[in-house]
């Protein structure tokens, strides 16, 4: 028997609808920031994720799905949202007449190589938005917002975490610093540690081997190295942060997992009975990786977040996602004359937007009684020669049991009155 691959899941059923219902949320916000949809190829060049993410991250340099296809060309499975749509936008020029910032979203699947474990697995889907043209405030504002509200709107309490990078003097003099700091140290961090100092020494503080240790807690902090202009921009992010009154909590140490960002960062956790802390996503600005990808210097913001964490999350806080798990309209028959006209209203209710089944399997009455009882039908139509020799249907209340004869041509009316 073949079977699904390890760190892959199947969606269907319950869970399909109620990812669904969690889709429908995110295309309604998303609509109403006036974010547009966008779908990038789930596998692009090796080197769009190799230079745009960074090779010292561990993303690259542990989890991307690499290979090398018939062609002989280096391919990568997409194992994030924000370089693809920074490479759409530099491959079709759209620098060439920004009268406004582009502004999109994705919902699609992603590829990481990664020990599977809770909300957490090798395929997985990730929405995320991104915010191209604008160096304001305001366009940080809006990606921040945008992620809090997707959260409040699906019934999650949660907590911004926010931190600065500042501009590329301020992040140098901080790399100067966090090198001089843990050289002395490194002996005593782990291998990856080592390879890191000087690579891209902020990766140390996102070490998960050593995160609680004394070294990396007492680690100098971004706020200490921001140059004047840096610092004013993330004081004015926390004002309108407030002015909109959304919650954040400040994190030193809080650098992200990828090599782009600059100035501000930002993760999105919520606090979830029988899981705890969880991590559910997050983002920042990268003003220099449409420049590193071979695109003009444009600034950019954006956020992503996993849907699986979130599901996960979701179902820990037994929050009651609405879903459908019923129909409308279940139409019974044993003849053939009958099951020519159930055809036909089946056809007829559905195009007149009303969720109907019939029997498809020959059951006869008392099989089609328990199929409409098991699809939860709020009402039957029954079917039989007699009755429609007079045009005639009998249609039941599932609910009351109460019937009526109803003239086929007037069903629509009649479902729309009482439905």
């Amino acid at each position: 028997m073949i079977t699904k691959q390890k760190g892959t899941y199947d969606i269907a059923g319950v869970e399909g609808k109620k990812r669904e219902y969690v889709n429908s949320i995110i295309r309604g916000i998303c609509e109403k920031y006036n974010y547009d949809y966008i779908e990038t190829p789930v596998f692009e060049a090796t080197e769009l994720f190799h230079r745009g993410v960074g090779e010292t991250s561990d993303l690259v340099s542990k989890e991307t799905y690499d290979f090398t296809d018939r062609g002989g060309r280096n391919i990568t499975l997409r194992p994030e949202g924000t370089a693809g749509v920074v490479r759409y936008f530099i491959e079709n020029k759209l620098y060439g007449n920004m009268t406004e910032p582009i502004k999109v979203f994705y919902n699609e699947k992603m590829y990481r190589y990664e020990r599977p474990q809770s909300g957490r697995n090798r395929e997985f889907t990730q929405f995320g938005a991104e915010f191209i043209g604008s160096d304001d405030i305001l366009a940080d504002l809006d990606i921040i917002s945008l992620a809090y509200q997707t959260y409040t709107l699906l019934g999650l309490d949660v907590v911004i975490k926010i931190n600065s990078l500042g501009d590329t003097e301020s992040r140098n003099n901080y790399r100067k610093a966090l090198i001089e700091y843990f050289t002395p140290h490194i002996n005593n961090l782990c291998e990856d540690c080592k390879e890191r100092l000087n690579k891209n020494p902020l990766r140390i503080l996102d070490c998960k081997v050593d995160a609680s240790s004394d070294i990396l807690n007492n680690a100098p902090k971004t706020i200490d190295y921001l140059n004047k202009e840096s610092l004013d921009r993330y004081n004015k992010l926390k004002e309108y942060l407030d002015l909109l009154e959304i919650p954040y909590e400040e994190d030193q140490k809080l650098v992200r997992g990828l090599d782009y960002y600059n100035h501000v960062v930002f993760e999105i956790y919520a606090d979830i009975p029988n899981v705890g802390h969880l991590a559910l996503g997050g983002g920042g600005r990268y003003n220099g990786l449409i420049k590193e990808l071979d695109g003009p210097e444009v600034p950019a913001v954006g956020f992503a977040m996993g849907y699986d964490r979130t599901m996960l999350a979701l179902s820990e806080a037994n929050i009651n996602i609405p879903i459908n798990d019923s129909i409308d309209v279940y139409i019974m028959y044993v003849s053939d004359d009958e099951k020519e006209t159930a055809a036909y209203i089946t056809q007829n209710l559905r195009l007149n937007g009303f969720i109907c089944e019939t029997d498809y399997l020959n059951k006869g009455l008392k099989g089609e009684f328990k199929s409409a009882d098991r699809l939860k039908a709020k009402y039957l139509i029954i079917l039989n020669d007699k009755d429609l020799e007079s045009n005639e249907v009998n249609v039941k209340d599932n609910t009351t049991k109460e019937e009526e004869k109803v003239n086929i041509n007037d069903l629509v009316e009649y479902l729309d009155m009482h439905l």
